[in-house]
């Protein structure tokens, strides 16, 4: 058993994993110290995640540098880009002494999974408010694992049917515990968060500088709730990277967009300056947000006929997997772009945000009657065809 300390909360045992007794030195408290006194943190993955050169599939698609940067081997448990936005959520969650944290996301969200997770392994209750999609495999490994590390998981139709029975909840456990739990934005796209992604920025510059790549000319990223996208424009700027940011979207335009993608820039920043005031002040404009908008299909989490072809040329050529969902999507209009436009002398990196971790034996033999039984039908009834036609 290890000992964790974070912000001001005092030590703890964790049974699971072993933290550090201080915080590490990741690349942003490196180069800003003020923000390492200041800004709660705890180590939850395994960092700097790896770079490949994916040199078969570049051939395949006409370009020869394109890399792949694995952050689905961000954590040993669980990986993706969610664990990045939990070091600092999770850390501020217990710098406020709470015992819960509530999320949000859809059923098979891997958000509401790695905070289920995570949350286990630091001592935290979580509980997760979960919204109906299109049923995949993928949904149905996802809440198993959530139930298995103890979550508290609510299944509603939509928002508007989600939205008074959290409040009571919320309401409910205040009354309770004479506290409020620890609410996590949708997708851990908070300031906060986004501030694990403006690590990242860092993290990928030490990479370049240690000659693991050429800098990028642009990086691929899936767009949902756009705090994986942002926090990389805002570290890859403070990092003097001239690399573009290339966001595909994957969710609905009302929550992806533009303007939404200024306003969390520019939340997050000025978090940062409040903190550390020699923090960058850079500035940005709509026209500066590169949003590609034609492959997010016709609903979330429906599976498109490009993305999960992408999906199988990049297992069949690289060996890894990607999803339907999100990094599928995105990886389809990085593999449009190449072929019409010509990428060929240009450095391209595609940010995998989707976990690359097997899980299976943790939720082997489970009997999903065990769960609340809003979630029976994702596993009695079919999953989309595109879902049966490609392995995920």
């Amino acid at each position: 058993m290890g000992l964790w300390i974070c912000g001001e909360t005092g030590y703890g045992v964790c049974p699971v994993i072993t933290l550090h007794r201080v915080k590490p030195m990741i690349p942003l408290f490196a180069q800003y110290p003020l923000l390492k006194e200041r800004v709660p943190y705890v180590p939850l993955g395994e960092f700097p995640t790896p770079i490949r050169h994916l040199s078969k599939l570049g051939k395949k698609i006409g370009t020869d540098y394109l890399y792949l940067k694995h952050d689905g081997l961000s954590g040993a448990t669980y990986g993706g880009n969610k664990i990045r936005k939990l070091e600092f959520l999770l850390a501020d969650a217990l710098h406020r002494r709470a015992k819960e944290v509530l999320t949000f996301g859809f059923a098979g969200s891997n958000h509401a999974l790695a905070t289920a997770v995570y949350a286990q392994k630091l001592g935290l209750k979580c509980i997760s408010i979960l919204l109906a999609q299109p049923n995949a495999q993928y949904v149905r490994r996802n809440l198993l694992l959530s139930h298995v590390c103890g979550t508290d998981i609510h299944h509603y139709k939509n928002q508007t049917a989600a939205y008074v029975p959290t409040l009571i909840r919320l309401f409910g456990l205040f009354l309770k515990h004479r506290k409020f739990p620890y609410v996590i934005s949708p997708g851990g796209s908070s300031p906060p968060g986004v501030i694990g992604y403006v690590n990242a920025g860092f993290e990928l510059k030490d990479q370049i500088v240690n000659g693991l790549m050429p800098e990028p000319d642009q990086v691929f990223v899936p767009l949902g709730t756009m705090g994986t996208a942002v926090g990389l424009m805002i570290g890859l700027r403070a990092a003097g990277l001239k690399t573009r940011v290339v966001s595909v979207r994957v969710v609905e335009e009302k929550f992806g967009n533009k303007e939404k993608f200024v306003r969390l820039f520019k939340k997050t920043l000025a978090l940062i300056l409040s903190l550390d005031p020699s923090f960058p002040q850079i500035e940005i404009t709509g026209d500066e947000v590169e949003i590609i908008h034609n492959f997010f299909g016709e609903q979330y989490a429906r599976f498109t006929d490009q993305g999960m072809a992408a999906v199988d040329l990049v297992a069949e050529s690289e060996g890894i997997r990607l999803d339907g969902t999100y990094t599928g999507k995105a990886m389809a209009a990085l593999i449009d772009r190449a072929k019409r436009h010509g990428l060929r002398n240009e450095v391209i990196l595609f940010w995998n945000t989707y976990n690359a971790r097997a899980f299976s034996d943790a939720i082997r033999g489970f009997d999903y009657h065990r769960m609340p039984r809003p979630l029976y039908h994702y596993f009695e009834e079919d999953v989309q065809p595109l879902d049966k036609l490609y392995s995920d």
